[in-house]
């Protein structure tokens, strides 16, 4: 893998600045930030103005703050009440997903004799962590009254954000703000307010709030529409080598249960990736690679550790020849959308099913 870091960097200035100065940039750099790599990413984003980072884990966070001492730790998912102290110590702060939740969190703070930091996750629609938005403002002033915790922000997420099917959307964000004007006058101050991921800030600047949490966007994906504000670049390139290249006859049965073959005389290539390094067995005769500048058919099924392709009858290709799996080479080009929409998934599956063990390279 080879990660740009100059390119996120862009990426970054490009949201920068379509933002107002008030608006937090929040990253999300969850799953070792998307397969790219979470300690290399967060110190270059760290160095392009990013203060806030969030994540899903607790030992992710761990790893965040050791990178970046002064930076802001979030933690989006439901951390564990043993964690508490050591979250207290290390100036992280998670969310808190419901009031038997956030009281366990306080009684664990309270025995260690600390306290800890927390936003209250609201359940605007979305159906998964969170307090419903109907019980938030009783729950949230319950959590204010317990000693240990320090209720500073609240957040909620959006399960669609269509800009031809406006509705579901708009309906979140009103609960949402109904609920925190609510709690705000119940608690006679402001509270630190999140909403919009990377797709509902590509399209609704008047919900950028205090902060924002872009994730894909920032990795390169999901900018390409008409009407969104910010446009990004893929920063991540996957490349192997050919391993072995053979010619074949016409009608030739190529991988197991030969499901595929050849309609001419041609050359097949061995490429060293296989479903174990990531590439998804779904690309199986749909996939393409790059080798020598020219789009190659994958062919026949991907195994665990190979991918053939079709490389065409006196193409010159031999073994040790660069061959992308994702990204560019010469005119040609590759990205994550165009291999997720072939395995009918997203872009976010591709990146973080790339083999964590596989060498990273980073430039720029």
């Amino acid at each position: 893998m080879e990660v740009d870091l100059g390119v996120l960097e862009s990426n970054i200035r490009e949201l920068r600045g379509a933002l107002g100065g008030e608006t937090e940039t929040i990253f999300v750099v969850k799953a070792d930030a998307y397969g790219h790599g979470i300690r290399e990413t967060v110190r270059r984003a760290y160095q392009a103005g990013v203060r806030w980072f969030a994540v899903a884990y607790a030992d992710e966070a761990r790893v965040v703050r050791e990178v970046l001492p002064e930076a802001e730790v979030l933690i989006l998912g439901v951390v564990m009440p043993e964690d508490a102290a050591r979250l207290a110590h290390m100036r992280v702060t998670p969310i808190v997903a419901d009031v038997e939740h956030g009281l366990a969190l306080a009684a664990a703070a309270r025995a260690a004799g600390t306290e800890l930091t927390v936003h209250v996750k609201v359940d605007t629609g979305m159906g998964r962590l969170g307090v419903l938005w109907s019980d938030a403002v009783e729950a949230v002033m319950r959590l204010l009254d317990e000693p240990g915790l320090n209720v500073q922000g609240l957040c909620s997420h959006f399960a669609r954000v269509e800009p031809m099917e406006r509705g579901p959307a708009e309906k979140q964000a009103q609960r949402f703000f109904e609920t925190a004007s609510a709690l705000e006058q119940a608690a006679g101050r402001r509270f630190f307010r999140h909403l919009s991921s990377s797709r509902a800030l590509l399209y609704h600047h008047e919900w950028d709030l205090d902060g924002v949490r872009p994730g894909i966007m920032l990795y390169g994906y999901g900018t390409g529409e008409e009407g969104m504000r910010v446009h990004t670049r893929p920063l991540l390139e996957w490349k192997t080598r050919v391993i072995h290249v053979k010619a074949v006859p016409p009608h030739f049965p190529i991988g197991y249960y030969g499901t595929y073959r050849t309609h001419r005389a041609t050359e097949i290539a061995v490429l060293a990736a296989g479903y174990a390094d990531g590439y998804l067995r779904a690309l199986s005769n749909r996939g393409t690679v790059l080798i020598g500048g020219r789009r190659c058919p994958v062919v026949g099924r991907v195994s665990m550790n190979w991918i053939t392709v079709d490389v065409g009858p006196g193409g010159g290709v031999k073994r040790g020849d660069e061959a992308v799996l994702i990204g560019r080479q010469g005119a040609e080009e590759v990205w994550a959308d165009e291999l997720a929409a072939l395995c009918r998934t997203i872009p976010y599956e591709i990146l973080t099913e790339i083999d964590p063990r596989l060498e990273r390279r980073y430039v720029g």
